[in-house]
């Protein structure tokens, strides 16, 4: 099994996963540098595969353990500090994998690291790389116009509305949890709308809101 040399990580932080089936429960969060469908500049939005991401993960947030990962160990290492001590064993230790695009990065050893330490390990990608072996909840968050590589996920959760992708054009297992969540922004209120009338019509698909931000988390 062959580690990456270096992690590019923007930042680890402990907070509460505010998105999807895991909402509300406590986690530590690995956000890698990069992603394949955006330069994270936003002079390259327009151009952008992905033109509507909400997130900053360009570069390294040093006060956040942001930085240059030599081994997974110590990669591994940072993100188990950040987990509280002596929490109930009755929680077991979570990291959640993001990005930017995450699969750029994540690999075997550094998921069999976490796992020695304890940890539950959740990824959230947007799909168009082949995940590794040994990922505990893989969350995939489908964009219009790209190759979809992950063919089997625990959960969609499908960014809406989407120019060139609905959720009518979603095909996976029943056994996969389908979520559906409003793209912030300015159009945020409308854009909750009309995802709250889609689930409320398409009873197989659950709102999904941006809990940690109405909340004042990261």
């Amino acid at each position: 099994m062959i580690a990456h040399s270096r992690y590019q990580v923007k930042e680890i932080f402990y907070t509460l996963q505010g998105e999807g089936r895991h909402a509300g429960r406590a986690a530590v969060f690995c956000r890698f540098s990069n992603c394949n469908l955006w330069s994270g500049l936003e002079g390259d939005r327009a151009t952008a595969v992905c033109q509507f991401c909400d997130t900053d993960f360009v570069g390294h947030t040093w006060m956040s353990d942001g930085g240059a990962y030599l081994q997974c160990a110590a990669l591994a290492d940072q993100i188990e500090a950040a987990w509280p001590k002596g929490g109930s064993m009755r929680a077991r230790p979570l990291v959640v994998f993001t990005g930017g695009e995450p699969l750029l990065q994540l690999d075997e050893a550094l998921i069999e690291a976490m796992h020695l330490r304890g940890f539950e390990v959740h990824v959230e990608t947007n799909g168009t790389i082949k995940a590794p072996k040994g990922i505990d909840w893989l969350t995939v968050s489908p964009k219009a116009g790209t190759r979809q590589r992950v063919k089997h996920a625990d959960e969609v959760k499908l960014a809406f509305p989407q120019s060139g992708l609905s959720p009518a054009d979603i095909n996976a297992p029943s056994s996969t949890r389908l979520s559906l969540q409003p793209i912030d922004g300015e159009r945020l209120t409308e854009n909750t709308a009309l995802a709250v009338e889609y689930c409320l019509a398409h009873p197989e698909w659950h709102l999904s809101v941006q809990t940690h931000k109405a909340v004042g988390l990261r």
